[in-house]
């Protein structure tokens, strides 16, 4: 029934891919891949300066990352959060993971908490959805899922 109706719609409102601009698919195979295929990794600015943090990126920003980006947040791909998430939760990962291994930082004590969100009608509205309705599969290295209400 779901395919059915998105075709209907593409009729109506057709779709393309973030990335590339594919017909018919909001994100193409050859995109996914490009976003999630190196996996998350180091990355350092040349030269690099003094006291740097540790910093993983989960794909180059160039070509179709810097696209599937942009169509998410300027455009309102809103259906390209799952990918986009997906790829950022890995390199969180791998950053928590850098971060344990070096003996800094609390990573067993991780949670996903959001602090000082508008929670109004109109700030709901204009962030384009509730953060509560919609939580981020994001685990802590303890195994925490979900946002933690406190």
């Amino acid at each position: 029934m779901r395919g059915w109706w998105r075709e209907i719609a593409g009729l109506v409102l057709p779709v393309a891919c973030g990335g590339c601009g594919r017909p018919r698919t909001e994100l193409c195979p050859e995109c996914a891949q490009t976003l999630t295929g190196t996996g998350p990794r180091r990355v350092r600015p040349a030269p690099e300066p003094a006291g740097l943090p540790v910093v993983h990126a989960a794909a180059p920003y160039a070509d179709a990352v810097r696209e599937l980006l942009l169509a998410h947040k300027e455009r309102g791909a809103l259906a390209l959060a799952g990918p986009l998430g997906g790829a950022l939760a890995g390199a969180v990962e791998a950053a928590a993971g850098a971060v344990a291994g070096s003996g800094e930082g609390r990573c067993s004590s991780y949670r996903c908490r959001p602090r000082g969100v508008p929670y109004g009608r109109a700030a709901t509205i204009r962030r384009g959805g509730s953060p509560w309705r919609r939580p981020p599969d994001c685990g802590g290295p303890d195994g925490t899922r979900g946002w933690r209400r406190s």
